[in-house]
């Protein structure tokens, strides 16, 4: 009998690698066989696709039946391969036409009644099946999310039986249709009173996608301003967007919906534990970092978490992307993301303006101070006092507070400049672009090699307080860092000295 083929696609990160499924029917003992690394999920399966060949109206083949997934190096897991395998049989039984299987590919599970059911992570399967010119058959759950790429050509049905029907050209299945895109509702700046400073370093951080972070006792306004920055980014194009909503369909995350376009804001509570942080599992997912690839993640009560998890920040702080290794699997996930934290001072937290009031002695807040290690301070941008707000602030009206929208402008006109000049953000130059793009004069590079010198800065906060001036300068539609924009991002490194009190 010769060898049936249908298709198929598996989960590698955030990528979706061909799987060719391969269906023989041998004379012999009956026997079902699936060989080409399964997991338990995918072996479990023969029972699934013997009863649902059977309920739907099919004749399952009384032969020796070898089913090989290739390539037999990549693991297969999940019920995603179930709709593939059954066709494959009822093909190389003669049953449907096998050569309709070559111009789609099929991913589902199926219940013992036939039906099709989701699998979820079909969005990167989507581009992948256009990109070799095939439809991708699904469930319609599914097809709402593989059909958010533009080019891909997603088909959806309910049952085993419609999907036969459709390939023996008795019928036809219903195209999917991505969701309408809608503007996301974000809290507005307008809301915060006073915090001028502190509104100013936010806006700072995201024209340029720089990483804050922000001391101040407790009810000064600090998740309250965090809460605010995806207000003022822009919104994503598809390929961000894309990007984005395919790590977050490998955790069946409900980001996919009519505002899959907006930048994820992932805040984990401060007990979430490293792998919450990085991901992990038998197999890889992504965690919170790369679940706020394109966004913000917002650490609040920074000192509360554990310095193990806060170190491993360090890594894709730097290069964007974060590597799961476990003994059968590895995965990289992207993991660009503007890190924001908020701290209190001191344990009780009225260092900063009513020291009358707090009873922790100079132990406990250099311990305090010492949960965050130096590597990881060194790689944060922006770093500010938000001190307690005076009533006589608090009591103002709201109209003197400039709202989201316009300062969401500005952040806007700023990256748009970016991207023209150096194609990418501020915060991702290196030292060959800070050279070309972020060059100071003579008096301005004396005045930083001092500020280096004086508190001891490293190469990494060197540049990155270039990085910031060079944001600056761009907010003020500047083509050249000067002396004001140079001053300004040195004064968001104060708390470098702070660190070392």
């Amino acid at each position: 009998m010769p060898v049936t083929i249908a298709y198929a696609r598996a989960i590698d990160g955030i990528h979706a690698p061909l799987v060719t499924i391969e269906t023989h029917l041998a004379n012999g003992l009956p026997a079902f066989q699936i060989v080409g690394l399964p997991e338990a999920a995918v072996r479990e399966s023969r029972d699934r696709v013997r009863a649902a060949i059977q309920t739907s109206g099919f004749e399952f083949p009384r032969r020796r039946i070898t089913v090989n997934l290739a390539p037999a190096d990549l693991p297969k897991d999940g019920g995603r391969f179930d709709l593939g395998i059954a066709l494959g049989i009822l093909a190389a039984s003669q049953q449907i036409p096998a050569a309709a299987l070559a111009h789609h590919e099929f991913l589902g599970e199926l219940g013992l009644d036939g039906t099709l059911r989701p699998v979820g992570g079909t969005l990167a399967a989507g581009p992948a099946a256009a990109d070799a010119e095939r439809a991708l058959v699904v469930n319609p759950e599914d097809g709402a999310e593989a059909a958010l790429a533009s080019r891909a050509r997603v088909l959806t049905g309910l049952h085993l039986s419609a999907v036969c029907a459709a390939l023996a050209g008795r019928e036809a299945l219903v195209p999917a249709q991505p969701p309408e895109p809608s503007a996301p509702a974000h809290p507005d700046l307008a809301d915060v009173r006073g915090q001028h400073q502190a509104r100013r370093a936010l806006e700072i951080a995201a024209a340029g996608g720089h990483h804050l972070l922000m001391v101040g006792p407790p009810g000064s306004g600090k998740s309250m301003l965090a809460s605010r920055i995806p207000g003022i980014l822009p919104p994503m194009d598809e390929g961000e967007a894309l990007e984005t909503a395919a790590i977050h369909s490998l955790r069946g995350s409900s980001h996919l919906r009519q505002d899959w376009r907006a930048r994820p804001f992932r805040s984990p509570h401060h007990t979430a534990s490293g792998v919450a942080l990085v991901g992990g599992g038998s197999t890889p997912r992504p965690g919170e970092i790369s679940l706020a690839h394109q966004g913000v993640l917002f650490l609040d009560e920074l000192t509360e978490f554990s310095r193990s998890v806060l170190d491993v920040l360090r890594e894709p702080l730097e290069s964007g992307v974060i590597h799961i290794s476990r003994a059968a699997r590895q995965a990289e996930f992207p993991a660009r993301f503007q890190l924001v934290g908020a701290m209190n001072p001191c344990p009780q937290g009225f260092d900063c303006d009513l020291a009358e009031r707090c009873e922790c002695t100079p132990e406990q807040r250099a311990r305090h101070r010492k949960r965050l290690s130096a590597p990881l301070l060194d790689r944060i941008d922006l770093a500010i006092e938000v001190p307690r707000i005076p009533p006589k602030d608090l009591a103002g009206s709201a109209e003197a507070s400039e709202d989201s929208a316009s300062v969401a402008k500005r952040v806007a006109r700023a990256r748009k400049v970016q991207r023209e000049r150096q194609n990418g953000l501020n915060s991702a130059l290196d030292g060959t672009a800070l050279d070309r793009y972020a060059a100071l004069g003579t008096a301005d590079r004396e005045l930083l090699d001092k500020a280096a010198e004086r508190f001891r800065l490293s190469a990494r906060a060197y540049h990155r307080i270039l990085r910031v001036a060079r944001s600056i300068a761009d907010l003020n539609d500047a083509e050249a860092i000067a002396t004001q924009h140079l001053t300004e991002a040195l004064s968001y490194r104060a708390l470098d000295h702070w660190r070392t009190q």
